[in-house]
């Protein structure tokens, strides 16, 4: 899908400022309402936008041990270990991966004793070979968007 200009403008003030009403973004960007709101729409059914809910802090809920597993699965249960993951809480993200293993995920645990617990957990699911894990010590690059927007914007304007 074409994200063109005042869709890169759009993005951007719902990233930088997303608890604005609609009402508003439409004033600051000099756009009706109605233009606006079908942006959004189409933006939405395209899959450009895909979600509003706010984004939240592991380790403010107290799980501030960040972890990166990775899961070896014997050939052909790569789907089956997949919808089991999504049983185990403390996983929040979970990807088929080439390279050194078949799925990564990642994992948040309340101290590294509860990671042993979560990764101890993930090695008896059934199909699951072997897992390598790896703690993350600090955040360098929080995850972001707006750099990509602002590159598609630059674009765009070409």
């Amino acid at each position: 899908m074409a994200v063109d200009e005042l869709d890169t403008r759009i993005l951007r003030l719902l990233l930088e400022q997303p608890r604005t009403s609609v009402r508003e973004y439409a004033r600051v960007l000099g756009i009706a309402r109605g233009t606006l709101q079908a942006r959004l729409d189409r933006m939405e059914r395209d899959g450009v936008i895909t979600g509003t809910a706010p984004s939240l802090s592991p380790a403010a809920l107290g799980h501030p041990v960040l972890a990166f597993v990775h899961i070896e699965v014997t050939q052909g249960r790569l789907d089956e270990v997949g919808e089991a993951l999504a049983a185990v809480p403390e996983i929040v993200e979970a990807f088929s991966i080439t390279g050194g293993g078949d799925l990564l995920t990642r994992v948040v645990a309340r101290d590294n004793a509860h990671l042993e617990d979560v990764v101890q957990k993930l090695i008896s699911l059934p199909g699951v070979v072997r897992t390598r894990s790896e703690v993350a010590l600090r955040e360098r690059v929080p995850h972001r968007l707006l750099p990509l927007v602002e590159s598609i914007g630059r674009s765009a304007r070409r």
